[in-house]
């Protein structure tokens, strides 16, 4: 009789049985470093139940390409089993007690079963190589590429990967693609917060903490919390987003290795500033350029890094709302060294947003001194750009709000400037392609 569970199945994931034939070979040699050569024709006795009952490794080959759980619902069954119910048939219990040659026998089947079912999995060294290879360049184009080129791949690789999970990997293997998944997870919270979209990069950030705690990774669960730390600050949660910085730093086995420490203090030290604690912002700043003295390279590059250019934009920011003359002077020197290490690196390593927050902190800074020609000047760099992420669009806001309350607010020139600060914070942060959802 055909197996139709097995053409059901082929067809459903839209394989030839030429293509079906490769990914069972691959996994067998995976499995065993034998290299079976089987081909279509393979497939086709299968499928015709020329062939019901193929060797051990083939029939786990099958299970884990085809990702059931056993060689029934493969329409596999041995030559002699009930054709009517498709079951082995029971072994006869009224007979005398079995040889014992026999028994051992069955015993060494039993193990070699449960080798080939330990040794079966979805994935390879070759496989986890190319995700790693894939996450590392998101991250490293994230900061410099437009978004709505990556939202679709990042979306892609994430579907790919939770579908591997799906299925079954030794756990080592396992872990591995947690790791990657928590990253991806960490690419789209970054996307929906771009957007503005707070609750969909909470719940994008809720996993990546998941996947961390999963896969035991210190470095993937710090880094989760500084970003949770960013949304709650970019809420307006002072508070939540220095306790979050600092849970960063405490959880589990600490926060890893690379930039991560600094990248917490900063957050916290922002945060602190931003929620009226002066003091303790000051001290979390020097503890934040003391981490980074000390700080080995990241496991990841861009989006996920924390390069010293990022590190003074965060300083600037944190005394600016400090406040008082010294530290308005401080702000002012911290962002202009932002924005030289910033223009002075790589294209591919120079963040826009980045790079226009700091300029906005330099106008801030300016008005607060009443420099209104320079504040205009560090605003016309940043109002050319043709679009802008939800962050800067807030930032833009509050300097529309302090501009208002300054004494030059009725002066031509700053009536033309808020009215083209109104017209750029008008748009929506940042578009999506249009073949994709929003």
């Amino acid at each position: 009789m055909a197996n139709e569970s097995l053409r059901r199945l082929r067809r459903e994931q839209r394989w030839t049985q030429a293509q079906a034939a490769q990914r069972v070979c691959a996994q067998v040699q995976a499995a065993t470093g034998r290299d079976p050569e089987l081909d279509a024709n393979w497939i086709s006795r299968l499928e015709r139940g020329a062939i019901t009952w193929p060797s051990g490794d083939y029939r786990a080959a099958l299970c884990a390409v085809f990702q059931v759980g056993s060689e029934a619902e493969l329409g596999l069954h041995p030559k002699r089993s009930n054709q009517h119910t498709g079951a082995p048939p029971s072994p006869d219990t009224s007979a005398e007690p079995a040889d014992e040659l026999g028994s051992i026998a069955a015993d060494s089947e039993l193990s070699a079963r449960l080798a080939r079912h330990a040794a079966a999995t979805n994935v390879n060294a070759l496989v986890l190589e190319q995700l790693d290879a894939d996450v590392e360049r998101l991250a490293r184009d994230f900061v410099s590429r437009p978004l709505p080129l990556l939202i679709p791949e990042i979306r892609t690789l994430r579907t790919e990967v939770f579908r591997l999970l799906e299925g079954r990997q030794h756990p080592g293997q396992t872990r591995h693609l947690y790791v990657v998944a928590g990253w991806l997870s960490g690419l789209a919270a970054h996307v929906s917060l771009d957007l503005g979209h707070q609750p969909s990069a909470s719940t994008h950030a809720r996993t990546v903490v998941q996947c961390a705690e999963i896969a035991e990774h210190p470095r993937l669960r710090a880094w989760a919390r500084s970003f949770q730390s960013l949304a709650a600050y970019w809420e307006g949660d002072y508070r939540r987003a220095a306790d979050l910085a600092r849970a960063g730093c405490a959880d589990g086995l600490g926060p890893g290795s690379g930039t991560i420490t600094a990248r917490l203090l900063s957050l916290e030290a922002r945060a602190l500033a931003a929620g009226g604690d002066g003091r303790s912002a000051l001290r979390s700043l020097v503890l934040a350029h003391e981490a980074r003295s000390t700080a080995e390279p990241d496991e990841l590059p861009g989006v996920f890094a924390f390069p010293e250019a990022k590190q003074w934009a965060y300083t600037g920011t944190t005394l600016l709302a400090v406040g008082g003359d010294e530290q308005v002077q401080r702000a002012i020197t911290a962002s202009n060294r932002a924005v030289e290490l910033y223009q002075a690196g790589p294209d591919g390593e120079r963040s826009p947003g980045d790079l226009h927050a700091a300029h906005l902190d330099l106008a801030t800074a300016y008005l607060v001194n009443g420099e209104v020609e320079g504040a205009g000047s560090e605003l016309d760099t940043v109002l050319v750009a043709e679009q802008y992420t939800a962050s800067i669009t807030i930032r833009l806001r509050k300097l529309d709000t302090l501009i208002a309350s300054g004494p030059y607010r009725d002066s031509r020139p700053v009536v033309d400037l808020r009215e083209h600060i109104l017209e750029v914070t008008s748009r929506p942060a940042i578009v999506s392609t249009p073949t994709e959802p929003r």
